[in-house]
């Protein structure tokens, strides 16, 4: 990935559907703005106020209203995650806003994955996108995940099986060990310390002291199993 050269910072939540990183990007977005720092929270796949052009097919899929191979839908959320850079991100970006990401590369990578899917491949798929600045993941056991979007009452989507959610949360702890800018924050805390800790995170402090980290050089030379 491209390291962030722009005036404002990138910050991306990352975890299992159900894992609760909707409600903390909201809730670091309301901390940080009354802090008087200018926020724009968004979310991949992008949503019907900033769709891409290949948005609807995507909600198609996840909704089971249209089949298509692992590889099909994986290039579709590289087309929707390349608009939503060059649309929405990067703009405000170049205006010293800061953005925060509900979901980003790496749900590609750990659910890319979890279909039987290379990694690596998943992996330069991605490589031209932009660089978080920070990644924070929800560690958030796939049993209570799996509760959670059953207290919903909602249709599962195309991922949210416990047999699934288990395979992308042993691929999300893998990214952990590979990016050191992907913090692990405690998801099975209440919402409140489990912001607390996001908040109190020495990143939010001390901006960019994993800025520079080559991990993803790294990971891009590892062999996978």
């Amino acid at each position: 990935m491209i390291k962030n050269t722009y005036k404002g910072k990138f910050i991306v939540f990352e975890g299992l559907d159900g894992s609760g990183q909707s409600t903390q990007v909201k809730l670091l977005g309301d901390y940080l703005k009354n802090k008087k720092q200018r926020i724009l929270l968004t979310k991949e796949p992008t949503q019907k106020a900033y769709a891409s052009s290949v948005m609807p097919l995507i909600h198609d899929v996840l909704a089971h209203k249209k089949k298509i191979s692992a590889h099909e839908l994986q290039k579709l959320f590289s087309q929707d995650r390349k608009e939503h850079l060059e649309n929405r991100v990067i703009p405000a970006l170049k205006k010293n806003i800061t953005v925060i990401s509900d979901r980003y590369a790496f749900s590609s990578f750990a659910y890319g994955k979890a279909s039987g899917l290379e990694l690596d491949w998943l992996v330069k798929l991605n490589k031209n996108f932009l660089k978080p600045d920070i990644c924070f993941f929800l560690n958030t056991n796939p049993k209570t995940c799996m509760n959670r979007i059953n207290m919903r009452g909602n249709k599962h989507d195309l991922f949210e099986k416990h047999k699934t959610l288990k395979k992308v949360y042993k691929n999300f702890l893998l990214l952990t060990k590979k990016f050191k800018y992907i913090k692990i924050i405690n998801g099975e805390k209440s919402i409140n310390q489990v912001f607390y800790e996001i908040q109190t995170n020495n990143w939010l402090r001390n901006p960019c002291s994993t800025c520079n980290s080559q991990q993803d050089v790294l990971f891009l030379q590892k062999s996978w199993v």
